[in-house]
């Protein structure tokens, strides 16, 4: 199994359940096809470097997953096919930037404590 990470920007005109709705959908995917959920972060609504869309703003999710390769074909499919989505990347993770995620995410989380 691979690590990823995908990183998808949702259109500003969404409401806050619509977001949700959203971003459920793309774990439903990504748990039907077999893969692990390692973490989950909503970034919020934040200023993009540029328009995209005519829009300035977007709702910024972070998705970390373990799983097969295929699964990144289809959840990029359905990324395409979203006119929520207005921009997505999603990247395979090697062991030194799982390390850095872990770091990253204990980081976080005692500085939220």
């Amino acid at each position: 199994m691979n690590n990823y990470e995908t990183v998808f920007i949702l259109t500003p005109v969404l409401s806050e359940s619509q977001v949700e709705e959203a971003v459920n959908k793309y774990v439903d995917l990504i748990k039907e096809k077999n893969c692990e959920i390692v973490a989950k972060e909503n970034w919020g609504l934040k200023k993009l470097a540029y328009p995209i869309q005519l829009k300035k703003n977007g709702f910024y999710t972070l998705i970390e997953f373990k799983g097969e390769g295929t699964v990144v074909a289809d959840l990029e499919l359905a990324f395409k096919r979203d006119e929520r989505v207005i921009r997505y990347l999603t990247t395979k993770l090697d062991k030194h930037a799982v390390e850095y995620a872990v770091t990253r995410r204990a980081k976080v989380k005692s500085a939220k404590a």
